[in-house]
């Protein structure tokens, strides 16, 4: 069965055929057929459907692809938080403290928070996510969180090496060994990537030789690589993720000139996560600087306990737009089609067709409105794989 989406003010597709970057196209239809977008164009050209759908005037827009996550695990930090608000800075090392409740939660508790903030992403238009491990720095605990995250999304990420636990605080290259051995081995089935915390600044993280020991290990199992780095400090991370040819590396809050150019070189995407930076209150990244040297960019939430626990995709764009000085078309774009790309998917983040019919309409006449109404839930409903969920 074939579905008209018509009467849609303004639809962006980023697709060439309708312009260069969003490819908008006003007064559009789409036809969805077997899950996947047949064609797209002004309404007024639509072939005849099965059925249609219309959507009244609203503004039509790829859904989201949220590239990085940690939704998986137990407890929360909102005393952390509260610390930070007035005046303790961020080192990572509340990490233990999420660490310490997912060792002890059952397996439905654990179940339970991560397909409730699935649920909580897919309503704010998320329809594409991944998710870490990282919380439970233990073989039976990271295999648990993968097998959850793996009924949640195909996109899951071994991230044994988040930081190292106190019980291996005498024993760095103990636990080393375990990453890149018994706990590798137990995570590698339900993973599809492998992750590190590249972040010399911060005591319980992992410098450069470890970080590309893990990342190597990863790669020999089959995992692609991704990587944390340069969030505290202008560290190894980029250019190891460019070493490696990891598909992002996220945060790069400090990056220098020589890294700018690495990015702008590969086909690494530098994927950006400004709600960590209003949770931490931290300097934002610099993205004009990456886009104007021609750095591939993605957007994330992060969405973790700790330092930066929102789930909504609206407000990276938001956030994106007025303290990174993205345009809202640059920010949808990172938000959508960057980060398919920081995932190594071209199934996603577009509305060419062919791709998944994975959409996110708004209650809105312009991609616009998710800046300039900031916190207001514009999500009027979403669409997976041409199904309205």
């Amino acid at each position: 069965m074939s579905v008209l989406l018509t009467n849609i003010g303004e639809l962006v597709t980023h697709d060439p055929a309708h312009g260069d970057g969003p490819g908008i196209v006003p007064d559009a239809a789409i036809v969805v057929q077997a899950g996947r977008i047949a064609w797209t164009g002004p309404a007024a050209s639509a072939p005849a459907a099965d059925s249609a759908v219309d959507l009244g005037g609203r503004c039509v827009i790829p859904g989201f692809v949220d590239s990085h996550s940690h939704t998986v695990f137990a407890g929360d930090r909102a005393a952390e938080f509260a610390a930070r608000m007035t005046g303790e800075p961020y080192t990572g090392g509340g990490i233990a403290t999420t660490v310490a409740a997912t060792r002890t939660a059952s397996e439905d508790t654990l179940r339970a928070r991560g397909q409730a903030l699935v649920r909580e992403m897919l309503a704010q238009g998320t329809t594409t996510v991944e998710i870490k491990s990282g919380y439970g720095q233990d073989v039976a605990t990271e295999a648990r969180m993968l097998r959850i995250a793996r009924e949640l999304t195909p996109e899951t990420t071994y991230l044994g090496a988040h930081t190292v636990p106190a019980e291996y605080a005498d024993d760095r290259a103990g636990y080393l060994r375990l990453v890149t051995g018994p706990m590798l081995a137990a995570c590698a089935p339900h993973a599809r990537w492998v992750d590190v915390f590249c972040e010399p600044a911060a005591p319980t993280a992992f410098d450069e030789d470890e970080s590309r020991a893990v990342l190597r290990a990863g790669l020999r199992a089959g995992l692609l690589a991704r990587v944390h780095g340069n969030q505290l400090s202008a560290g190894p991370g980029v250019r190891l993720a460019v070493e490696v040819g990891a598909a992002s590396v996220d945060h790069c809050t400090h990056l220098t000139d020589a890294d700018v150019d690495a990015l702008a070189g590969s086909d690494t995407v530098a994927t950006l996560l400004p709600a960590v930076e209003f949770s931490t209150r931290s300097p934002y990244p610099d993205a004009r600087r990456l886009l104007a040297a021609g750095a591939p960019v993605a957007l994330a939430t992060d969405c973790n306990p700790g330092s930066g626990y929102s789930s909504s995709m609206p407000f990276v764009v938001a956030l994106a737009v007025r303290e990174m000085r993205m345009s809202p078309a640059e920010a949808l774009w990172s938000a959508t089609a960057g980060g398919a790309a920081a995932l190594r998917r071209d199934d996603v983040g577009h509305l060419r067709v062919g791709a998944r019919a994975d959409l996110t309409v708004l209650d809105a006449p312009s991609h616009t409105y998710l800046a300039y109404r900031p916190g207001v839930p514009l999500v009027s409903e979403v669409w997976k794989d041409g199904t309205r969920v």
